[in-house]
């Protein structure tokens, strides 16, 4: 198996580290030709995550996507979802023979689809060449070496395994599962749920309500993904509850960090500004905004609303956190 990890953040160069640590040769696609520059002369990413030593001589690093693809079987993707599909448009090659794992915690805004399906529907990859890896894990922490922990979803047991092996270290710990959409949507949820939390601290509100706001957020959650795929799962598992709560209350959070710059007042716009990274969970609030009004009553998810009703319809986040209070329990 040949591994190529495809986008320049902190997530990517993160999953570069633990690759680089089991592999002979990684392939690594960034757009930005002078990090590129920089990682082979310097040997960190001056960008993101740049304490962290990069082994250069086990990187194949391009700015051209082709090469990457062609070069490898197995390919990871950690490109924000609102710039996946402008990326993929510059493939020459088929991905249908590719093994595809997705480390995008969010929706492709160009078709509504969490990035599995739409690999499935757009590109005609197979389900069973389709995983998704996540957390609870920030990239930071990675950096760090800090003990973190990721569940490795796929279809296909093998390739979820084999995956795993290969991000396994003395601080990086790995399970697999088969909830390949569920483990999915749960990723691109929690980041929502953490600008709420955001938004709440922001606010000024307190310890206190932040857990009955985390403890509704995973019962919402549940119902959410239950509508959108039933099987049978434990949502108190580390990648649906674990993931929750470390992007709900970490420091490291973007999503909680835009939530809460906006709970201090800031508009969207000045806060997507003044960030250095993208926060997944604003494109994938009107999405999940969307999809769960097609399936039922818009009440079952009041976090949702509330924060669509925040980012996308101007409304004053005081008063909109006011009422949501009366909903929680």
């Amino acid at each position: 198996m040949k591994f190529a990890v495809l986008g320049g953040g902190s997530w990517a160069t993160a999953l570069v580290k633990m690759l680089t640590e089991n592999l002979d040769t990684v392939h690594w696609y960034m757009r930005n030709e002078s990090a590129k520059a920089h990682i082979l002369k310097e040997g960190n990413n001056p960008n993101y995550l740049s304490s962290v030593d990069l082994k250069t001589e086990s990187l194949f690093l391009t700015t051209d996507i082709n090469k990457a693809v062609a070069g490898s079987n197995f390919l990871i993707f950690a490109i924000p979802s609102a710039f996946l599909e402008t990326e993929l448009q510059k493939l020459t090659a088929s991905l249908k023979d590719k093994i595809l794992f997705s480390a995008i915690k969010g929706i492709v805004p160009e078709t509504g689809l969490i990035v599995g399906e739409h690999f499935h529907e757009r590109y005609e990859v197979p389900f069973e060449n389709i995983g998704v890896i996540t957390g609870p894990c920030h990239a930071e922490e990675v950096a760090l070496e800090r003990l973190s922990y990721l569940t490795i979803a796929c279809a296909d047991e093998y390739k979820a395994r084999l995956l795993a092996d290969h991000l396994n270290s003395h601080y990086i710990k790995t399970k697999i599962s088969d909830d390949i959409i569920g483990t999915e949507y749960a990723a691109m949820l929690k980041n929502i749920y953490a600008i709420a939390a955001g938004i709440a601290h922001g606010l000024g509100y307190g310890d206190n309500f932040q857990s009955v706001l985390m403890s509704n957020a995973i019962r919402e959650m549940k119902r959410f993904i239950g509508k959108v795929h039933k099987m049978k799962r434990n949502i108190n598992n580390s990648a649906y509850l674990g993931d929750l709560l470390v992007t709900g209350y970490s420091t490291f959070s973007r999503n909680r960090m835009f939530g809460n710059m906006i709970g201090k007042g800031y508009t969207v716009k000045s806060a997507m500004m003044e960030m250095n990274m993208v926060a997944e969970g604003y494109y994938a609030t009107k999405s999940a905004h969307l999809l769960m009004g097609k399936l039922e009553k818009k009440s079952k998810t009041p976090i949702i609303n509330t924060v669509y009703a925040i980012l996308y319809q101007g409304k004053n986040a005081k008063k909109a956190f006011k009422k949501l209070t009366e909903e929680l329990d």
